[in-house]
This record gives structure tokens, sequence and C-alpha cells, in this order.
């Protein structure tokens, strides 16, 4: 008999949740984590970030303030107090996941683990370790590029450690965590440069709603240099970084955020040793039952490469142990995955971009609305929304879904159930509206 039924390396969302429901179904469990528990989106992505936008906000809404009657004469920011805060909320977070595992009689070993067979892990200890099924769930970790003087830059995970909030930061890249990044330090009063080797912002984003946001963005005063590429990073005497730039002039900062996209992990984790088939950048390729190229071992979550957000691997998860241990097949349906960029201000969106559906359907209808938030107005900050409803001609089902603006992701979550139900045009405007709402507006666009 195996030491185990299920062993899972790494404990981040997706392999906290296979170990999870895999041991309320009656497995024996284990999984090893070699950093912390919660893995990339609990201890250095998504959740402390969004916490960093949280508190980017109040730098504009300290300055509307005083239009809604507040006088709030001393306006100062204490780095330090918000980033300690966020690494304890971090921490705590830990515990939580930790206590789910442990409530679940899951055990857990704080240590790298590494794949020896089809059913053999070995722990960094030395210790061998049997199981039936082995899961791997061990994410994916920023790509730093390959340039001169790159150990002087920082990624994103970095970033909730800094000491100090830079006067000057340069950030590479074009994805949601450069733009993502670009507004928080832009809001906490750095002066950002934001880097990307060609013309492309946020792809896979509705263009319309990408090209509202660099509008508002430049606005706010980030500055964009497209088509541009850093050949070489030296550290000055002064401690500040000079770029060598081809694409535009070169530049001096404080700090330098490489964000371009994230690899797999799996170096070092004994896949192709025991027949586990990779594929780009070293994904695990695995079938729709998560299953890889060896029988017994699986994979899910970013480490697979498939689409790299967070409820995804949960839901990767989940299906895996009710699959292999619940008796109850379940496959991801990948269809409208709703998504979001915090940026200042958010985007949200689901479904088919306008582009997309030309593409796929052939004659489809667009409906927008182009309006300042009511908070904005009375504020009288100038910053406009923009929400996008694309629609199938043939069938008036509503394809897709697009939005920047205050709350837009809080908004959206609501409109993808909309959007996954094929619910049509007609529904929308048969819908009275809430008011007064900015979510109102769904409803109203004729």
């Amino acid at each position: 008999m195996a030491d185990f039924d299920l062993f899972v390396i790494g404990a981040g969302s997706g392999g906290v949740r296979a170990s999870r429901i895999a041991a309320a179904h009656g497995a024996r469990v284990a999984v090893a984590e070699e950093f912390r528990v919660g893995g990339t989106c609990v201890i250095r992505g998504c959740v402390p970030k969004k916490l960093l936008v949280f508190g980017s906000q109040f730098a504009e809404d300290i300055n509307d303030a005083a239009m809604f009657g507040w006088d709030i004469p001393k306006k100062t920011f204490n780095w330090q107090v918000l980033r300690d805060n966020v690494l304890a909320e971090v921490t705590r977070i830990e515990g939580a996941y930790t206590d789910t595992l442990n409530n679940h009689e899951v055990e857990i070993f704080h240590e790298r683990a590494v794949i020896t067979g089809p059913n053999s892990v070995r722990l960094a200890s030395g210790r061998d370790i049997t199981a039936g099924k082995i899961l791997i769930a061990t994410g994916a970790r920023p790509q730093m590029l390959d340039i001169p003087g790159i150990e002087h830059a920082i990624s994103s995970n970095e970033t909730f450690h800094l000491e100090e909030v830079p006067k000057r930061i340069v950030i590479v890249g074009g994805g949601y965590i450069a733009n993502e990044f670009a507004g928080i330090f832009n809001e906490l009063g750095s002066r950002v440069t934001l880097v990307n080797r060609t013309d492309v912002l946020l792809r896979g984003y509705d263009q319309q709603i990408v090209d509202r946001l660099i509008q508002i963005s430049i606005r706010k005063g980030i500055d964009f240099k497209f088509n541009a590429r850093i050949d070489k990073i030296e550290k000055l005497a002064n401690g500040r970084l000079k770029l060598t730039m081809t694409g535009c002039d070169n530049i001096e900062a404080d700090q330098l955020l490489i964000a371009a996209g994230r690899l797999p992990n799996t170096q070092g984790l004994g896949c192709e040793d025991v027949g586990v088939e990779l594929g780009h950048h070293g994904a695990v390729k695995v079938d729709h039952d998560n299953r890889s190229s060896v029988d017994s071992i699986f994979a899910v979550g970013d480490v697979t490469n498939r689409v790299q957000l967070t409820p995804v691997a949960i839901r990767e998860g989940q299906a895996f142990a009710d699959t292999f241990f619940g008796n109850a097949p379940t496959r991801v349906d990948y269809d409208c995955i709703p998504s979001a960029v915090f940026s200042h201000p958010p985007i949200a969106s689901v479904g088919m971009t306008e582009g997309q559906a030309r593409e796929a359907l052939g004659v489809v209808r667009t409906y927008t609305s182009d309006f300042r938030a009511m908070k904005n107005v009375l504020a009288g900050r100038n910053e406009r929304s923009l929400y996008k409803l694309v629609v199938d001609e043939g069938s008036d089902r509503i394809v897709g879904v697009h939005m920047i603006g205050p709350d837009a992701p809080e908004i959206l979550q609501a409109a993808a159930i909309a959007v996954k139900a094929g619910l049509k045009k007609s529904d929308f405007d048969a819908t009275i509206a809430l008011h007064p709402t900015m979510a109102e507006e769904l409803v109203l666009m004729r």
C-alpha cells in the first residue's frame, strides 16, 4: 500500500483545493510546499496586490473629498504602514489556508518535493514517499529578461517588500501585472514609465477599452514607451539605475520592475526523468481530466499554462478531486471566463471582444455607454467610464461585456452570469434599471 492516496506538490490555490476536496472524499492526502502555504495569489500575487490597489486609491479619494465637504488638510502617506499591514494580512490568510488543510487531516511537508517515479516523490530532507496519484500544482514564476545587469531589477515578488516608494520606477511589460503596478505606483507618487516592446497593451482585451485606459493613464501622468526595449542595466554610484534603451532615450530610475510574463514552475521537478511531457516554456501537458502523459501524475493551475487565473486553478483542483476521489467525473468549462485588470480605473471583461466576435460570428452589433460616474462629476474629475456590449446579430445573444470604470470588476461578475447563460440583448432591455448606479448603464444601452 502507498503512503498516501494523493501527494500534491504545491500548496497554492489549486493544490489546496484539490487536497481539501480529496481528503473530504476520504482520501489520504499529503501536500509539500517549499515556500509558504497559499501560493502566488495569497502570498505575492492577487491578494496583496489588490490591497495595494485599495491603498493607492485613497490618493484620489482624499483629493476628491473636498468637493464633498471634507476638509483634510494633512495629506501624508506612509508606505511602511501600508506594506506592513498588507504583509500581516497575507500571514493571516496563510494561517487560514494551513488551518483548512489541518482540519481536513492533510499532512503538510514544509519542504521541496521532486518526482522520482510514477508513484513516488523525494522530499528535500531525503525522505521517499509513495502515492497512488501525484498532482503537480507548483504554479508559475515571473519571467526575468536576458539583459546585462538584470540582477539590478526586481520582479512583482519583491514589490511587496520595498523599503520605500521609488521616486521614479520603470516597468517593463504590457500585461495586467505591468499596468496594475503602473497605476499603484503612480497613485503613490512615483514617476512611472511603462516600457513595452510592441505597441500592444493588454492583449486579449477589447481594444476600445484598452485605448480608454491608455488615454486616462497618460492624463494621470504615466509615461508610455512603445516599441522600446532595454539593452543594458547599470547601477550608478548614487544607487540609481541607468537603462540603455533602443526605441527611446536612455532612462535613469530608482527601480526597475520586470513584468514580462510568467513561466511554469517545472524546473528541477523531475518531470522529464519520469516521462511527464512538457510543452511551451516547460508547462505540463495535460488532457481534459488534468492527466499528464504519465497515467498516475496530474497537474492543475498555472503550471499547465492553460489559463493563468486563480479561480481557474481552484476549479481545476476541484474537478480533479471530484473526478478521481469523489466518483463524480467533472471537467472545467473554459468558456466565458471573466477577468479583470485592477488598473486605475479598473477594466473588467467577459466573453468575446468585438474583433473576436466579428471573426467568429460575422455580423455583430455593439452598444456603448460613455459617461462620467456621478462621483467624478461632483469631484470635478473628467475621467470617463466606458461600457460595451457585443451582440450576435443573428440570435440577439450577448456574447461579450467589456467595461472600464470605478468598480467595473464588482459589476461584471453579475453580468458574466448573463453572458454564460446566453441571455439576449432584449433580456437586458427588459430589466428595469437600478438608479442611481453605474451598473444601470448595462440595461440602458439602445
